[in-house]
């Protein structure tokens, strides 16, 4: 009876000790602070075993810090601790984003800001209280876009045109302007209370989550758009057991509606309406993503993502396999005998992988997804690309002479969300787009996964100088707008394409000084081809003459740290 009760004791220490590990989350995209730990784990400084795939971070175990925003240790401030270390409280930094469009909304990855011209601005701030396994972050955001008018797809193209691009963005929540005054709106942003036990936690939250292995995008879950209210379950450190380390997490969400049309232009000079009114329910959004760190390969990570997504006035009537839809079939051919699903629900899955070198101080990424169920495994044998998608990158460190605090970080990531040529020949579930749930992948009006959108392609490459916290580097984009839409509404004339293409060029910086965060971007963007307009065309000319445009994408941001 000792020996069961000293075992208890020790397993209630561990625990408590785990418990104490566990602080305030770092919300995805925290300037500076989000990328630094990533950084610090290719020269080994976190642990190995935390993937960055399911994320925001929590443990400061994990981390290698006993303060998530001083992971320097320059600070003279930091948490307050009470109730002999049971307790914990803190102000959270207080955030001030600005950006800049001149010309076209550009950019993604902002979490509630929206697509605009013009200046925006966001403004975020809290505390954090813990006590026992009791934790809570109030961290509130507030967003406002001066949101001029700009020349979008409505200035010029024919109504024809007009009518091609209802039928295919009527499928989806993500407007190209959000109203046509100034916008402002206040949230919750990156709050959440919740219970931590040992390495799991369970709670509420409006965070954004970051759901895959990607740095400039991931398929399905990102914070390009507005974080959304869900419950959760989910680890806040790997899971050690025999054969090796598990991270994972489970959500129920509530997704929201823009009440936006995607343009503000909804009809012809002669009366046609083109808009398609949008369901009024909001949308049950759940969810698992697992990822698992074989024992006998360091630094190896493989996981899988599904999700999915439909009106909860369906949800209810469905009784319990609704609400936990995880053991639905991946494949048609077994649900409802090849029927599918019975309402409106869009499903996407997606498997990733991870490879992180610690010796060569580089890791190499890949997710790979499917927007629609193949109908049985025989297709997915001959069809492995239909309603494909993709992310891949890579990363290496290269020391300064030998410096272990200074070193070039080359970066290169490659996101794919347009189809394969299959889309001419069958039918195929095109991303975040759905022909039964109108909204699609978005909340709030903005797509939950990759900021490029709905067919959009992205290729980057980024050289930079760092240092601990300090960054400063230069970054080249080629961003192809929505190549879906252009290849199926869109066709060639003359045999010459018609694509959409911004060639995107940036100089960023990051620097920490005392108690201030600073991160500074500035960009220039030629838009080839805008908004597939034929400027000036002559239809006797071989070549169509690109309707370029130039816009300056600038950031500017400082973050105070208590």
């Amino acid at each position: 009876m000792k020996k069961i009760f000293f075992v208890l004791m020790i397993f209630c220490a561990d625990l408590l000790l785990a418990e104490m590990a566990v602080g305030q989350s770092i919300p995805v995209g925290t300037p500076l602070l989000d990328d630094y730990y990533r950084r610090a784990q290719l020269l080994g400084k976190v642990d190995s075993n935390l993937s960055f795939a399911v994320r925001p971070l929590i443990s400061k175990s994990e981390l290698k810090t006993t303060d998530i925003y001083d992971p320097d240790s320059t600070l003279k401030t930091g948490p307050i601790y009470f109730a002999n270390k049971r307790g914990e409280f803190q102000i959270l930094p207080l955030s001030w984003q600005q950006q800049f469009n001149s010309d076209h909304p550009y950019g993604w990855n902002d979490g509630p800001m929206i697509p605009a011209k013009g200046y925006q601005t966001m403004i975020s701030g809290g505390v954090y209280f813990k006590y026992g396994p009791l934790s809570i972050q109030l961290r509130p955001e507030y967003v406002y876009a001066a949101n001029p008018s700009f020349n979008g797809f409505a200035s010029g193209h024919t109504g024809q045109d007009l009518v091609n691009y209802y039928a295919f963005h009527n499928l989806e929540d993500w407007p190209e302007r959000f109203g046509n005054g100034s916008y402002h709106k206040a949230s919750l942003g990156q709050s959440s209370i919740s219970l931590i036990f040992g390495p799991m936690s369970i709670g509420v939250s409006n965070e954004n989550l970051w759901w895959g292995p990607g740095i400039q995008n991931a398929l399905i879950l990102t914070n390009n758009a507005p974080g959304f209210k869900h419950i959760t379950i989910n680890t806040v450190k790997p899971i050690n057991t025999y054969i090796g380390y598990f991270e994972g997490q489970v959500i129920a969400g509530h997704l929201d509606n823009s009440g936006y049309p995607p343009l503000l232009t909804t009809a012809l000079p002669d009366g046609t309406n083109l808009y398609e009114a949008k369901r009024d329910s909001w949308r049950y959004f759940t969810g698992f993503n697992i990822n698992y760190h074989p024992k006998w390969i360091p630094g190896l990570t493989l996981g899988i993502i599904r999700t999915f997504d439909a009106y909860y006035d369906d949800v209810k009537k469905g009784g319990f396999s609704a609400y936990v839809p995880f053991f639905t079939s991946y494949t048609k051919n077994n649900v409802n005998n090849g029927v599918g699903d019975l309402f409106p629900r869009d499903q996407i899955t997606s498997l990733y992988g991870r490879w992180l070198f610690n010796k060569a101080q580089a890791e190499v990424y890949l997710e790979y997804g499917w927007e629609d169920n193949l109908y049985n495994l025989t297709d997915l044998t001959q069809s492995p690309e239909h309603s494909r998608a993709y992310v891949f990158g890579l990363r290496k460190m290269i020391s300064v002479n030998g410096s272990d605090n200074q070193h070039i970080l080359f970066s290169t990531e490659v996101t794919q969300t347009s189809q394969h040529a299959e889309l001419g020949i069958r039918e195929v579930g095109l991303w975040y787009v759905n022909y039964q749930l109108l909204q699609g992948h978005t909340n709030d009006g903005q797509i939950l996964g990759a900021g490029t959108g709905t067919g959009g392609n992205i290729q980057s490459a980024d050289v930079s100088w760092v240092s601990g916290l300090k960054k400063i580097g230069f970054e080249f984009e080629r961003y192809e707008h929505d190549a879906d839409f252009a290849t199926s509404y869109l066709p060639p004339i003359n045999g010459n394409s018609r694509n959409w293409v911004d060639l995107a060029f940036a100089l960023h910086g990051e620097w920490n000084y005392k108690n201030f965060l600073f991160n500074v971007k500035l960009q220039e963007i030629k838009s080839l081809n805008y908004e597939w307009i034929l400027k000036d065309y002559d239809p006797g000319q071989y070549y169509i003459p690109h309707n370029d445009v130039y816009d300056f994408h600038g950031e500017l941001g400082v973050t105070y740290r208590f």
